[in-house]
């Protein structure tokens, strides 16, 4: 393989070049800027790049962006519809970076795999046959309903230490669990890759996490980032990557270390990454790469932070969090927000406190966070030793297995029978819940009640689409644990029920017997095959039209659509469950713009995109981290296809910020958050915007329907080529433009 060696040399270089030690995230960044591949060559004599200066310059973090070339791109069926219609309006041939695409959004939990997997082909057979003919079309790989679950099949098929990937999916920093920067994003940016384009990113703050001692008992990787998204809250990883070290790292299996990138996510991390070591060797040859694992070991000391910066991680970087695992105890989080941490032991307290049900109606095991052998294996101990005791749970058990490799392994060593004998329904190998795909059987849909989860987002009506629903954040064997005991706050370390007392649950990382069914579901792509179909008369699929480029003037007499009170996801400006089917037709998909959110002058919730139909141009106000959650494109896109003009926010999370600017909306900041309070009902907006220059505040003036204007003053972090994607109408407008 001639990437490590390559990768070592550019690390080399960086280092000269930035005359510091360097962060693990710093070789995977700095070695993928763009211009490493742009034909020039490094001359040594002189120490530059020869025809056009070094491609090495320092990018100040929170302040420079860089242009990137990642090796890979990711794409899941939901989001990766509308990436494939942009891409097809790219007019290219044929994908310029490797990339697959992953069935697993679109299959309903509800009767069970076989069931399941034949309602989801009836469904959304036209859907899968774009996808599928799509792939076939431009040479990307294929995963076809029930292979597995995106982040799964990446991790057990296509991460590789040092690379680095962007994927349609906020989750999809899951594969820095095996030493790739993994970067969740929307679709216009995984299509500006796709198409051999620059991908540009904000330099990134690096957060150091350093682990001392080891996991015991019933502690485990869940709730080291459990506790993590404690200390740090939904919103305090913004715009960093998390890098893991220290002596507690190697004490972590691969698949473990992947649940803790995953969930970096939920505190808004770009990324998390961990350093390559044995245990990273062990997973890649366990799934059919020996090659890769025996290359990256010669090249291990490359694939983790240099030495001085473990020594002296304040120095390097920007903070520095320490977690001693011999001291974890199971977390719960919850209800409502993945970043209302508490340990175990404290969870009664808590509940007499807030009124949470405490009786579990339904335990869940899956999601692209623990669905691994070793999460499912662990799982299966806890029910095995209730059910010799003679104990049924309590609450219903659903499980989805991560992959078919997964699934057939785990079928074939008896685990999915202990499940099944415990009374558990097996899903398919797909997101199903975690995702709001879910028919959940209850008498009362409204009903106030208690689930718990090995998910990573708990948002209110995420699982099942009821607000009353309290969804808690537990690892697997908590999940087991708790379904029997049927208790919210029954302690495993403490506490007995029914005469019995849980042991230590145990479980292997890898099978015994190896994994079987590795790869099962895949289609490459066939050179020549035709161009993919879209029937005008479509429900679930429509051909992009090009948005309309900018006047160049200052946007007058604007009418306030919304303005938005609290916490605003993408599941509340786009939500999921049912409108999943929608993914592909923009037009349609628009009908859910905004429902979820709450009106802060009315406090409901409900439709929006009738008034937006009506005003034809409009202006929405929102609070602190507005967009955060998935990497959803449609909650861009919606609000420019009916007439956004701009939107105004004390804050935007990462990947949703971006997402605006690509789509041609204007996403500014309040200069003085307090500014939000000022905004009234029917107020209409002068924004000022026709000189935007980077760093240069725009001006908002409000009138009011008293007669009477305020002035206030809004920031924005557009640079000069975002403001070039502005100024088209949209970034592949500007692609266009500029071939």
């Amino acid at each position: 393989m001639k990437y490590y060696p390559n990768f070592e040399e550019k690390v080399r270089i960086v280092r000269q070049a930035l005359g510091h030690p360097l962060t693990l995230s710093e070789k995977i960044l700095y070695s993928h800027l763009f211009d490493w591949d742009a034909g020039e060559r490094w001359n040594g004599a002189t120490g530059d790049w020869q025809g056009c200066g070094s491609v090495v310059r320092p990018l100040h973090r929170l302040a420079d962006y860089g242009d990137f070339r990642p090796d890979r791109v990711a794409l899941q069926d939901a989001t990766g519809q509308m990436a494939l219609l942009q891409f097809m309006n790219a007019g290219k041939e044929k994908v310029c970076t490797p990339a697959s695409v992953h069935c697993d959004h679109l299959i309903c939990a509800s009767d069970g795999a076989d069931n399941d997997l034949f309602a989801a082909r009836e469904a959304n057979m036209e859907v899968y046959d774009f996808l599928s003919s799509a792939s076939s079309r431009y040479g990307i790989d294929f995963w076809q309903p029930g292979a597995g679950i995106i982040h799964q099949i990446v991790l057990e098929n296509y991460a590789f230490p040092g690379g680095m990937m962007v994927g349609t999916d906020s989750h999809t920093p899951n594969a820095g669990g095996l030493s790739m920067l993994a970067i969740g994003v929307g679709g216009a940016d995984a299509v500006d890759v796709l198409t051999g384009m620059p991908w540009e990113l904000l330099m990134p703050r690096i957060i150091g996490v350093e682990l001392t001692g080891s996991l015991s008992g019933w502690a485990s990787p869940k709730d080291v980032i459990l506790k993590l998204a404690g200390m740090l809250t939904v919103k305090g990883g913004t715009n960093s990557i998390l890098e893991y070290f220290g002596p507690g790292v190697g004490t972590i299996s691969c698949t473990g270390r992947a649940t803790i990138c995953n969930m970096g996510a939920e505190v808004g991390a770009t990324s998390s990454i961990f350093p390559f070591d044995g245990n990273s060797a062990k997973y890649l040859s366990a799934t059919g790469r020996q090659d890769v694992a025996e290359t990256a070991s010669a090249y291990a000391d490359d694939l983790r932070a240099d030495p001085e910066v473990v020594r002296a991680p304040s120095r390097y970087f920007d903070e520095v969090l320490h977690i001693n695992l011999s001291q974890m105890e199971p977390y719960v989080n919850g209800p409502f927000t993945p970043d209302a941490a508490c340990p175990v032991s404290d969870m009664k307290r808590r509940i007499q406190e807030n009124g949470f049900p405490d009786r579990i109606e339904v335990s869940l095991v899956g999601s692209c966070t623990n669905s691994s052998y070793g999460d499912l294996s662990r799982a299966a101990s806890v029910a095995e030793t209730a059910m010799k005791a003679g104990l049924k749970p309590k609450a219903s058990l659903v499980i989805n297995p991560g992959s078919e490799m997964i699934r057939a392994t785990a079928e074939r060593d008896g685990i999915l029978d202990t499940f099944r004998r415990a009374g558990a329904t097996i899903m398919a190998n797909a997101c199903g819940p975690c995702i709001g795909q879910w028919r959940r059987k209850v008498t009362d849909n409204a009903a106030k009640n208690s689930i718990v989860t090995t998910f990573n987002r708990n948002f209110a009506k995420r699982a099942d689409g009821n607000p009353n629903t309290n969804a808690f954040l537990v690892s697997p064997e908590m999940a087991i644990a708790l379904a029997f005991a049927g208790s919210l706050s029954f302690n495993p370390l403490a506490d007995s029920f029914d005469g019995f007392r849980f042991p230590e649950p145990q479980g292997n990382d890898f099978p015994e017997g190896g994994f079987i069914g590795h790869g099962s579901g895949r289609i490459f792509p066939k050179p020549g095959s035709p161009e993919p179909l879209i029937s005008p008369e479509s429900e679930r699929l429509q051909k992009l039209k090009p948005f309309e480029k900018w006047d160049g003037k200052d946007f007058i007499s604007l009418p306030l659509l919304i303005k938005v009170k609290g916490k605003c996801t993408t599941d509340h400006i786009s939500m999921a469950g049912p409108w999943l089917k929608y993914r592909g037709h923009l037009e349609h998909i628009s009908e859910n713009l905004l429902m979820g959110a709450t009106d802060a002058f009315t406090g409901k919730s409900g439709p929006v995109a009738p008034l937006a139909r009506k005003l034809r141009s409009s202006v929405v106000v929102a609070e602190d981290n507005y967009g955060e959650g998935s990497s959803r494109e449609h909650a861009a896109m919606e609000p420019r296809f009916l007439g956004v003009k701009a939107i105004i926010a004390k804050s935007f999370a990462r990947i949703h910020e971006t997402n605006l600017k690509k789509q041609g909306v204007l996403a500014l900041t309040f200069s003085c958050p307090s500014d939000y309070e000022k905004v009234r009902q029917g107020d209409k907006f002068d924004i000022l915007c026709s000189g935007l220059t980077a760093g240069t505040p725009v001006k908002v003036v409000l009138h009011h329907e008293d007669g009477t204007s305020e002035e206030i003053e809004t920031k924005h972090s557009y640079n000069s080529v975002q403001i070039g994607w502005f100024k088209a109408g949209s970034a592949l407008n500007s692609l266009k433009e500029n071939e």
